[in-house]
């Protein structure tokens, strides 16, 4: 094995080792001190359960990564990202904070690493005829990327075991190309995705169907954030580095990103064509649909776990195509999915009302 394989190896051990052990003492510390999550009209489950376990995936990437991995090229700042929401989950987690508070977080969050790392998308490569952006419209956008993917994150953690099993599949297509092309510009960040990696693992085993702990806005936002930056950075290295589908990386990434950023979308435009906030909370989302098929929570996460790795599958096999056509493929069928997912619910209230 490579030196790089065997710090690789180790910080994957380490952050998985301290996830492992980390989790059962919080679960101990929750349920004594009474900080639960009580089940309510929009929550699957049905028993008081705690929400800390973004605690334990906090401390098995952060403790590995810092050990084992070069801090440059915008690492250390990704890191006070970490730490900055990773304050601003827990709080939400044991009290509850206002949306706009977890905004501001995040705003200072996508701050450091813009400006002070300089990790932003600097060309549309293409996109509709666009290629190098303004420094203003660069940052705008990037910060709305990080913001958008972050919250996405978020969304996607209703139920046992699925936020933790899309993370970790984004994660690891993403460092599997950060390893191979990454070089000296980008290679450091596959120790972020194996990092992250190894403390989703150990969390997830606490974290299937029936879930003894949950992730909570301490590990999604943090989770959401990382996964973030390494979308920008698998995009900026298409660009940069020529590598490893060239211009097509924006399409890619967003293939790569495909439950999530579908569900997000879709449900922020229902809920926009009800009159509503897109904002306000409702079970409307993708897992939620398909719970409604009579899918069970394991059998519902690993088919949205499927899904997103077809879709990876399709944009990597015909990268060849260009952003616009798999752009356009991506939203295609996102509207077939979403017409049959509204078809299904209508039918299903039907029947309600029919019985």
């Amino acid at each position: 094995m490579t030196p790089l394989g065997i710090q690789l190896s180790l910080s994957f051990l380490w952050a998985f080792l301290v996830a492992l052990f980390a989790v059962p003492s919080i679960i101990y510390i929750a349920h004594l001190k009474n900080m639960l999550d009580t089940p309510n009209v929009r929550t699957v489950h049905e028993s008081l359960t705690p929400r800390l376990g973004g605690v334990a995936v906090f401390a098995g990437f952060m403790s590995a990564l810092t050990i084992f991995a070069d801090l440059g090229n915008g690492i250390q700042q990704l890191l006070a990202g970490c730490i900055v929401l990773f304050f601003v989950g827990l709080k939400d987690d044991l009290v509850s904070i206002s949306v706009s508070k977890k905004f501001v977080g995040q705003l200072l969050a996508t701050g450091i690493v813009m400006i002070m790392a300089d990790v932003r998308l600097t060309s549309f490569q293409g996109i509709l005829g666009i290629h190098e952006l303004p420094v203003g419209i660069s940052y705008a956008f990037t910060f709305f990327v990080i913001v958008g993917i972050t919250n996405a994150i978020n969304l996607i953690d209703g139920l046992d075991g699925l936020a933790g099993s899309i993370v970790l599949i984004v994660v690891s297509t993403f460092g599997y190309y950060f390893v191979r092309y990454g070089g000296a510009s980008y290679g450091n960040y596959v120790f972020v995705s194996v990092c992250l990696i190894g403390g989703i693992l150990g969390f997830l085993r606490y974290n299937f169907h029936r879930a003894s702990i949950f992730m909570g806005d301490t590990g999604s936002l943090v989770c959401g954030f990382i996964v973030s930056v390494l979308t920008i950075q698998f995009i900026e290295m298409g660009l940069k580095v020529g590598q490893p589908f060239g211009s097509s990386s924006p399409a890619v990434a967003a293939g790569i990103l495909f439950v999530p950023l579908f569900d997000t979308l879709r449900v922020f435009i229902v809920r926009m064509m009800a009159g509503r906030s897109p904002f306000a909370p409702d079970k409307n989302h993708v897992h939620h649909r398909i719970l409604a098929m009579g899918f069970q929570q394991i059998s519902t996460v690993m088919l949205l776990g499927l899904l997103n790795l077809v879709v990876i599958l399709f944009v990597i096999n015909f990268s060849e195509l260009g952003n616009t056509v798999l752009i356009g493929a991506l939203v295609g069928f996102s509207l077939l999915l979403s017409v049959f997912l509204g078809v299904y619910r209508s039918r299903s209230a039907e029947q309600r009302v029919a019985s």
